[in-house]
């Protein structure tokens, strides 16, 4: 059985602020394999990293992500109530993010977050960072929107390309290996389910689950051989993995 990964979700967010530089060197120094984030688009059309399609909660401004320049981004800090060890934390490019844990050999999983605003060419634009950064080889491209991921296939036909879905999806397996993809990223509760888990593991596809902060289920899902857990607790991850 292969060793199960350990990806950070949104870096090591439980002790650095979600989705900046600082939680995925964190991340990388907690020794996770790979980190996961998740872009936009701003208003100018630079590919950010931030998660909810709104600045509030993470900035304690009010907007939508893709109604800001990425200069009126670059001024907003990132939970600094929250984590008073990072009190100047900013939404980073994807770029900046690429550049900055290429030198670790680090996997990355970019989800794009075109569920709610399917950002015009979004697809091509992170495709395009991911070549010039030498990153290709080590990305997973992710979306709630799966014409996105086929957007993005039909791009770069031989990227590592995921389906995240959180609902139930009859022969989900079935579907993502008819239409190509790579992967299956569902959510831990919903692989704690009847018989999902079983069946998604003896399709063959890559099995990711997230957002697994338990260590009960931690344990059950690295001893099942999934493919990785995503977590905001990558040290814990991996201490839970490597006592069994």
């Amino acid at each position: 059985m292969s060793k199960t990964e350990v990806f950070a979700h949104r870096g090591a967010s439980s002790y650095a602020p979600e989705n900046t530089l600082e939680a995925f060197l964190l991340a990388i120094e907690q020794g996770a394999d790979g980190i996961e984030l998740d872009v936009q688009l701003s208003k100018d059309g630079v590919p950010v990293v931030i998660h909810d399609e709104t600045v509030d909660r993470v900035t304690g401004q009010s907007g939508f992500v893709k109604d800001f320049t990425l200069q009126e981004l670059k001024e907003m800090v990132v939970l600094r109530e929250r984590f008073a060890k990072y009190r100047d934390a900013r939404i980073p490019t994807l770029r900046e993010v690429l550049d900055a844990v290429r030198p670790s050999g680090i996997a990355v999983n970019i989800e794009l977050k075109t569920g709610i605003n399917w950002y015009p060419e979004i697809e091509k634009k992170v495709a395009a960072i991911v070549e010039e950064t030498g990153m290709k080889d080590r990305v997973i491209y992710s979306s709630f929107n799966h014409y996105s991921v086929q957007k993005l296939k039909s791009i770069v036909p031989d990227a590592e390309t995921a389906y995240l879905f959180s609902d139930v999806i009859l022969r989900v397996d079935d579907y993502a290996a008819k239409s190509g993809v790579d992967g299956l990223h569902p959510a831990v509760y919903h692989v704690k389910m009847a018989e999902f888990l079983s069946e998604y593991l003896a399709s063959g596809l890559k099995t990711r689950v997230w957002t697994v902060n338990e260590r009960a289920d931690m344990k059950m899902l690295i001893d099942a051989g999934v493919t990785a857990v995503i977590t905001n607790y990558p040290d814990i991850a991996i201490a839970v993995r490597d006592m069994m």
